[in-house]
């Protein structure tokens, strides 16, 4: 599955994908881009790197750009912009989680507060 923002095609992965990942203790990036506010309230892992959306210019050079990276924020649409940023800085193996948080806890948290 993925979605275009401005001619750039972004590759998505569903929430069973990123269980199924989690799991099996596949070697990817989770990277959240989320406010520091909202990883404080919730976050779908321990192991994850974040990145505010706004500090990722100024941060690239802390994401690995050989390993797969899924990208994830509240609802997916912040989250698709950096994915689309990232393929433009060279960085190839960039999926953007589908419906973000939100959709993570719908289909494996439903306890989980999201801000």
């Amino acid at each position: 599955m993925s979605q275009v923002l401005n001619n750039t095609v972004v590759k998505e992965k569903s929430i069973s994908e990123l269980k199924s990942k989690l799991e099996n203790q596949d070697d990817f990036i989770l990277l959240d881009v989320r406010t520091e506010n909202e990883v404080l309230v919730s976050k779908i892992t321990e192991d994850f790197i974040h990145i505010p959306m706004n500090e990722i210019s100024s941060k690239l050079s802390q994401i690995n750009n050989n390993k797969e990276i899924v990208v994830y924020c509240k609802s997916g649409v912040r989250s698709a912009k950096v994915c689309e940023y990232l393929m433009q800085n060279n960085y190839s193996k960039v999926y953007n989680l589908k419906g973000g948080i939100i959709a993570w806890a719908k289909e494996v948290d439903p306890n989980m507060f999201i801000m």
